[in-house]
């Protein structure tokens, strides 16, 4: 079944504004928006609550399971911190959002993240490791890094996103 409207993930460590920029875009675009946060609690696709993390631990079967028919459709923009577990062939786009080391730690701070969890974030996004992550699981050319710190990078990736859909539904208008 081919989609008529794309699938775009937004990822990126805890802090980078993926969700602010998904409900950007789908303010903006008519795509859904799709929290994967909120599909694992709502839809109970979890193994149970980790106190150390403060978080779900996720059950990626049932969480792959539950979505699977929507997103399939097309027409999502996906939104969680991780990318590698979604099948290739749902993704058209894959946007990697960043933030400086400082700047995410006030962020996560504020959002009274424990310290295993705060410094683990971190880390993360000092050695790319959701960059990487989605380069080795995505093809290249569909991969994009965009900085996030402030309202204006903000809006300037909204736009981006929103001219490369429009170029995806003349590449793919039927």
């Amino acid at each position: 079944m081919s989609r008529t409207l794309p699938n775009i993930i937004i990822t990126g460590t805890p802090g980078t504004g993926k969700t602010s920029h998904c409900e950007l875009l789908a303010e903006r675009t008519g795509l859904k928006h799709l929290s994967i946060n909120d599909v694992v609690k709502d839809r109970e696709c979890h193994e149970g609550w980790d106190d150390e993390y403060q978080s779900w631990i996720v059950d990626e079967d049932k969480l792959l399971d539950a979505i699977e028919d929507e997103v399939k459709q097309g027409g999502y923009i996906i939104d969680w911190h991780a990318c590698d577990l979604f099948p290739k062939s749902w993704i058209d786009l894959v946007v990697v959002l960043r933030v400086d080391t400082a700047t995410l730690y006030d962020r996560l701070t504020a959002r009274k993240y424990p310290e295993v969890k705060l410094q683990e974030n971190i880390d993360s996004e000092i050695m790319d490791v959701l960059l990487q992550e989605a380069k080795e699981s995505y093809d290249e050319e569909i991969v994009v890094e965009l900085q996030s710190v402030t309202a204006e990078e903000m809006e300037s990736n909204v736009e981006r996103i929103e001219q490369w859909l429009e170029q995806w539904k003349k590449n793919n208008a039927t």
